[in-house]
């Protein structure tokens, strides 16, 4: 049963606990992306305690844990990796165990705060102003990590000023790996470009082209500048990440769902073309030569299997996937099992496969891979119909948003491991959450909710 929820019973609790969740997405990429143990405590510790705050509201005020059915549903497929992982651990079935305890146990937490997390993001984010806050958050996040990473390249530091790292002649932000800090970004951005679609008009008008590219001037510079200039900011971050799949990944998914978007939208807004184009020519090409995508363009046409390692690693990890295809060797336990099957010594050390899909067949099996992907999946296809269905702007503009960050991780993790970095799973994890509160949600207006 759902009901409309009312913006007037925003009540002060409800407001603590949303501030809360955005101020927890702004922070968790800048401790190292959150991929240290000690940061990751912080991160657990925080869920945790927002968790137990919502539990103790809703004993005492007699509140639901859940307003409406699909929620649970969404929560389902994370439920069915907890008691997986759990299986892994007390191996009472023999077939399902794990080669590497303690790292399993350290999947299960996670995944466990990763749950409570999007039961917390599914309960306080349920109407169109907290929506906005979300997304403030998100790109104010995006453009803090691109902003210091841009300044420490430029800068050319020997080491980054609060943690020491260096840089290189990339830009990694507060990220220890550029190409989760490019994947961050990459994410940011798709969430910016949708809330930009958002407010453009969908009302069509006879006017001729003085008109229309009038009123493409006043979208680009209007009280719109402030998303448009987060857009470039982090554009700007993603280029000088000099990651190339980084790159590729987001490009290729803003096309890909444009072109896509073209058949879906039944009232496509009337600057949508204009708006995507101004993306390529002035984001890709002018900013682009300006901060060194020539730099990108030249590591893309260096690329070679020959002097890449990564499909070597895909390669030798395949007798695993052969020897525990169903059940997989344990969470977490590539870093551990993987040295068992290494023919050879590789330039660089592998604590992870450097693809996603093969990683998580390894250790989880194919069965729940498959389970996860086809959450991914539906999540998208969610996104494609609010994007048809709704009338609501903002629910259809973030659907188009959301689409694009899950078309850029599909590609982005053929050859990285975003979504072993705590900071770019809870960011996908925000966006897979943000597909379903966009379709089902009702609109502030009942009447324009679908």
């Amino acid at each position: 049963m759902t009901q409309h929820y009312d913006v007037l019973s925003w009540r002060p609790f409800e407001r603590i606990m949303l501030l809360a969740i955005c101020v927890l997405i702004v922070w968790v990429p800048l401790p190292l992306g959150s991929n240290r143990i000690w940061a990751l405590a912080i991160l657990e510790f925080m869920v945790v305690g927002l968790a137990i705050a919502h539990l103790v509201y809703c004993i005492k005020h007699n509140a639901l844990l859940f307003r409406y059915r699909w929620q649970k549903h969404l929560l389902i497929p994370t439920g069915l990796m907890l008691g997986y992982l759990c299986l892994q651990l007390l191996n009472w079935i023999p077939a399902i165990d794990t080669l590497d305890p303690y790292q399993t146990a350290q999947q299960l937490l996670k995944t466990f705060c990763y749950t409570l997390f999007i039961l917390l993001l599914s309960q306080y984010c349920q109407h169109a102003q907290a929506l906005r806050w979300l997304f403030i958050a998100i790109i104010i996040s995006g453009c803090l990590q691109a902003f210091y990473g841009t300044l420490l390249n430029l800068l050319q530091l020997e080491a980054s000023p609060v943690f020491g790292y260096h840089d290189g002649d990339r830009a990694r932000g507060s990220f220890v790996y550029q190409n989760h800090f490019a994947n961050y970004l990459a994410l940011c951005l798709s969430i910016a470009f949708g809330w930009l679609l958002s407010e453009l008009k969908t009302s069509k008008s006879d006017t001729d082209f003085r008109q229309k590219f009038i009123d493409l001037l006043s979208t680009l510079f209007s009280r719109k500048i402030i998303l448009r200039l987060a857009i470039v900011i982090m554009v700007i971050g993603l280029i000088l990440s000099r990651s190339r799949m980084g790159n590729a990944g987001f490009f290729t998914a803003l096309g890909v769902v444009s072109l896509l978007s073209m058949f879906i939208y039944r009232r496509p807004p009337t600057l949508f073309k204009p708006l995507v184009i101004s993306i390529f020519i002035l984001d890709l090409l002018i900013v682009g030569s300006i901060f060194g995508v020539d730099k990108v363009k030249q590591r893309l046409e260096d690329t070679s299997f020959s002097s890449e390692t990564r499909d070597e690693v895909v390669i030798d990890s395949i007798p695993i996937i052969k020897q525990h295809l169903l059940t997989g060797t344990g969470g977490g336990s590539f870093y551990t099992v993987f040295p068992q099957y290494q023919p050879q010594f590789y330039s660089g050390f592998y604590d992870h496969a450097h693809n996603e899909y093969v990683q998580f067949v390894v250790e989880y099996g194919v069965v729940m891979t498959a389970i996860l992907g086809l959450w991914v999946l539906y999540a998208f296809w969610l996104a494609c119909r609010t994007m048809y269905l709704r009338n609501n702007k903002l629910y259809k503009g973030i659907a188009f948003g959301c689409a694009m960050a899950i078309v850029h991780m599909l590609i982005h993790c053929t050859v990285d491991f975003n979504l072993q970095s705590p900071a770019n799973t809870l960011l996908f994890l925000t966006i897979l959450t943000l597909c379903w509160l966009v379709r089902y949600l009702p609109s502030d207006n009942p009447k324009k909710s679908r």
